[in-house]
């Protein structure tokens, strides 16, 4: 019998993957694998979660929120594994894996899994620390950070609407410089996100991001776009914002600086806080092998699926 990881955060969401637990473990032994599960917590961490993953283990499960994935993701990196990964939506937001295709419903999405071959995708690089889905700063970027875990759990996505409406008061332009042989800018703005994914807050924003393509995508929002501010809104629901960018740059690059003179100003990584500045940030491409992709997400990029050999 072939075996698997399950890693699970039991405060994720609404707690869903708790009622979950006994169908996946029964989807999995349909499918011929023994399900060695794990329950994260404040005692046991990701990095003793991994700790007896060896060639043994044909994939990881990861059922929890875009935070969840993302710490899953970096001690990968940090140690080297390389082994499939799938994603059970399980958070508040689940960004990454909405992106990819994962159906909401965590039996679904354990049988799209197990019927899948892993294909390669690409993560960020912020300085020391990896990404999945985005990395940002400025206006409403850190509304996930610093929303109470209890009441995104009792409200769900309504709990960040509300804390973003905390923020208004303190609406502020700030000045950054962003430097790549792609694109550049040095001014003020309201806000930055670098995307390996497409969504931020379930709000496609990066519609033209593939992601396994090599590249990141920036939109910066500049701080002379408040007169232009209820057209790109429009732009942004009919998804033309990209087209013809007034009141925001838009471009697509490997690699990009983000400097800036504003103590103040944080960094946020998939609804965590991000490193300090200056932030160097780089796409590493095909660094992670994910399962249930939907393939017509990818379709523009053309990668190969990964086999095992």
């Amino acid at each position: 019998m072939k075996k698997a990881k399950l890693l699970y955060n039991p405060s994720a969401g609404e707690s869903i993957v708790i009622d979950k637990l006994d169908d996946i473990i029964r989807i999995h032994q349909k499918h011929g694998y023994q399900l060695v599960t794990a329950r994260l917590d404040e005692s046991f961490r990701m990095i003793e979660a991994l700790s007896d993953i060896n060639d043994g283990y044909d994939h990881v499960i990861v059922a929890g929120g875009d935070g969840t994935v993302d710490l899953l993701v970096n001690e990968m990196m940090r140690a080297g594994l390389r082994i499939p990964i799938g994603i059970l939506p399980a958070g508040t937001a689940n960004d990454y894996s909405k992106y990819i295709g994962m159906p909401p419903d965590l039996s679904a999405a354990c049988e799209r899994i197990l019927s899948s071959a892993p294909v390669p995708m690409d993560i960020g690089m912020i300085n020391e620390r990896y990404f999945i889905n985005v990395a940002s700063a400025g206006l409403f970027t850190d509304v996930s950070q610093k929303t109470d875990d209890d009441m995104k759990n009792s409200i769900g996505k309504l709990a960040y609407y509300l804390k973003g409406l905390e923020q208004l008061p303190n609406f502020r332009r700030i000045h950054v410089r962003i430097t790549s042989k792609d694109g550049s800018y040095d001014g003020g703005m309201f806000m930055v996100l670098v995307f390996n994914g497409r969504t931020a807050g379930n709000i496609e924003l990066a519609y033209k991001a593939r992601g396994n393509d090599g590249k990141l995508d920036v939109i910066l929002i500049k701080d002379e776009a408040l007169r232009e501010i209820f057209p790109l809104l429009i732009k942004f629901l009919r998804r033309e914002h990209l087209e013809e960018p007034v009141g925001l740059i838009y471009f697509q690059t490997d690699e990009l600086t983000i400097e800036t003179t504003d103590r103040n100003l944080v960094s946020d990584i998939d609804g965590e806080k991000g490193p300090d500045f200056p932030l160097k940030i780089k796409c590493i491409p095909d660094a992670i092998l994910v399962m249930g992709v939907n393939e017509d997400e990818l379709a523009a990029s053309k990668r190969a699926v990964w086999t095992a050999t």
